[in-house]
């Protein structure tokens, strides 16, 4: 599911079932040709749109030219919603001290070293909890100062795994 906002005040909740999109719990069919890499021409209700992706930027939000009106559009998707509903949605903006366990788990592995430095995005490590492989990324650029775990621990919710200089 994505969580689409238009100019700050318009959400659309997308989802994809089979050949139609579900756009706020309403199935519609639309006919896309992409023309480019920045260019679309879409086909919706006998109406035709043209497309252009004007510009993005790392956070998942861009500008997009539809028929010659410009919209800023943000883009949330499932892990996006998932970290607003641990509370971990802002972990980008804050300069942070300690990464903690979103959730009880076994580590699986470990990606950096005492004194490495890290960019925002950079894998940490490895946490596997409900049978499912979860890779915790740095929220920030850094260095790590110290270490917690080890590969087969096994950690509750917010035990701090790894701290930042």
């Amino acid at each position: 599911m994505l969580k689409i906002t238009v100019n700050n005040n318009q959400v659309l909740e997308i989802e994809n079932s089979g050949s139609d999109l579900v756009v706020n719990g309403k199935s519609i069919q639309i006919n896309a040709q992409k023309i480019d890499a920045k260019n679309y021409h879409i086909l919706h209700d006998n109406r035709s749109y043209s497309v252009e992706l004007v510009g993005e930027d790392d956070d998942k939000n861009m500008q997009i030219k539809v028929n010659g009106n410009v919209y800023s559009v943000a883009v949330k998707d499932q892990f996006d919603l998932l970290l607003k509903q641990l509370g971990l949605e802002d972990l980008a903006t804050k300069k942070i001290k300690n990464v903690n366990a979103p959730m009880p788990g076994l580590v699986l592995g470990v990606s950096v070293t005492v004194g490495q430095e890290i960019k925002k995005g950079d894998n940490l490590l490895v946490l596997e909890a409900m049978k499912m492989e979860n890779i915790l990324k740095s929220p920030s650029d850094g260095k790590i100062a110290k270490i917690n775990i080890n590969v087969g621990d096994k950690v509750e919710k917010n035990a701090v795994l790894i701290e930042f200089e």
